[in-house]
C-alpha cells in the first residue's frame, strides 16, 4: 500500500489519499481518491465520479464491484466532499476541463502506480457529463467500459431554457459575472428519500451532501451548458457504454411514493435522447421504480439496476 494512503472516514478497509493540484483564484486546491481493495487480484479496477452537491459514500456500490474482483476507486473532485476547503466556493468551476487534472492524476495512480490494466469508468449525474468529456479527449488505453448512472446530458425544465437566445445570454453572463447567483427553488425531497434520518436507508455527511443542495452560479452553469453542447454535437467514446436511468421523471409538490420511485432531479427522456450521442456502442435502459441515483433506489429497483450492470459487464466488457 502506498505511504500516502490513510484510513478513510468510511472506515477500514477504505483507504484515502489527497491529490494536491495547482492553486486557482480561490487558493489551494486538492482532490481526494478513495480506494477499496479486492481480494481477487486480476488487474481490474473501477474509477467512480460523483454528481453535483455530492461525494462518494455508498459502501454497497463499492462492495458490489470488489466482490467481482475489481479494486474500487472513487474520486471526490475539487471543492466537493472530502476535497472541499473552507476558503472555497462549493462545487464551483468555470470550465469542466478544470476537473481533468485530478482525473489524470487518479488514472495515473490506478494504472501506472497500482498496475491495473483494465478499468471501468463509472459516474453519476453531473459526473456523468464530465467523465465522458474527459474520456473522449484523453482516450486512455486501459479503459474497457463506461457505466453512467442518470447522466446530466441536457438542461431540464421549460423549453426556453434550451433555446439559442437563452444559451447566448447565459454564456455572456457566465463570462462577465461568473459568481452571479442563479435563483432557483430547491425542495429537500430527494435527500429526505435517501438519508436514514428521514425516509431513506443511507447515511452520509450533510456538510458534504446537504439536503438543500448548494447554490448555483452563472459561471458554473455556463460550463455545464458548454459541456451539454459538446455532448449534443456527438462524442466518440472508445468503449462500450451503459446508461441507466429511472423509468420516469416526476416533479412532486409533496413528499410521497413518487419521490421514492421516480427521478425527481433530471428528465429521463432527455437522458435517453442524448445517450446515443456518446458513441457508437451505447446501451440505454430505464429501471422502473428507480430514483435519480439508481443504485440508491429501494432494494427491488436497486437489484434490477445491479442485474443490468452485471449483464452488460458479461456481454461487452468481461
Amino acid at each position: 500500500m502506498p505511504d500516502a494512503l490513510k484510513t478513510d472516514v468510511l472506515g477500514r478497509p477504505y483507504q484515502v489519499e489527497t491529490i494536491d493540484l495547482l492553486d486557482d483564484a480561490e487558493g489551494p486546491v486538492v482532490a481526494t481518491l478513495v480506494r477499496k481493495p479486492t481480494r481477487k487480484r486480476a488487474g481490474r479496477a473501477v474509477l467512480h465520479v460523483h454528481g453535483f452537491a455530492d461525494y462518494f459514500f455508498h459502501r454497497e456500490y463499492a462492495e458490489w464491484w470488489t466482490a467481482r474482483g475489481y479494486t474500487f476507486y472513487a474520486l471526490d473532485l475539487r471543492k466537493y466532499g472530502r476535497s472541499l476547503r473552507e476558503h472555497q466556493t462549493p462545487n464551483f468551476v468555470e470550465d469542466l476541463a478544470e476537473y481533468y487534472p485530478e482525473l489524470d492524476e487518479a488514472w495515473h495512480r490506478i494504472t501506472e502506480r497500482d498496475g491495473h490494466t483494465s478499468v471501468v469508468a463509472t459516474a453519476h449525474s453531473t459526473g456523468g457529463l464530465t467523465l465522458p468529456l474527459w474520456t473522449n479527449e484523453r482516450r486512455p488505453t486501459e479503459l474497457v467500459g463506461m457505466f453512467l448512472n442518470s447522466p446530466w446530458l441536457d438542461m431540464q425544465g421549460s423549453a426556453w431554457l434550451r433555446n439559442p437566445a437563452a444559451r447566448a445570454a447565459l454564456d455572456q453572463l457566465g463570462a462577465r459575472q461568473p459568481h452571479r447567483l442563479i435563483p432557483r427553488t430547491v425542495n429537500t425531497f430527494y435527500g429526505r428519500s435517501l438519508h436514514r434520518d428521514h425516509e431513506g436507508e443511507f447515511d452520509y455527511n450533510f456538510d458534504w451532501k446537504p439536503l438543500e443542495s448548494y447554490p448555483v452560479y452563472a459561471g458554473w452553469l455556463r460550463a455545464i451548458r458548454r459541456g451539454h453542447g459538446q455532448i449534443h454535437r456527438g462524442l466518440d467514446l472508445p468503449t462500450p457504454t451503459l446508461v441507466l436511468s429511472s423509468g420516469r421523471t416526476v416533479y412532486p409538490q409533496e413528499m410521497g411514493e413518487e419521490v421514492h420511485t421516480s427521478d425527481i432531479v433530471l428528465d429521463v427522456q432527455q437522458i435517453r435522447r442524448w445517450a446515443s450521442s456518446l458513441g457508437s456502442h451505447v446501451t440505454s435502459i430505464g429501471i422502473d421504480g428507480a430514483r435519480h441515483d439508481v443504485v440508491l433506489s429501494r432494494p427491488e429497483a436497486r437489484a434490477r439496476a445491479y442485474a443490468e450492470i452485471d449483464r452488460w459487464l458479461a456481454a461487452y466488457v468481461e
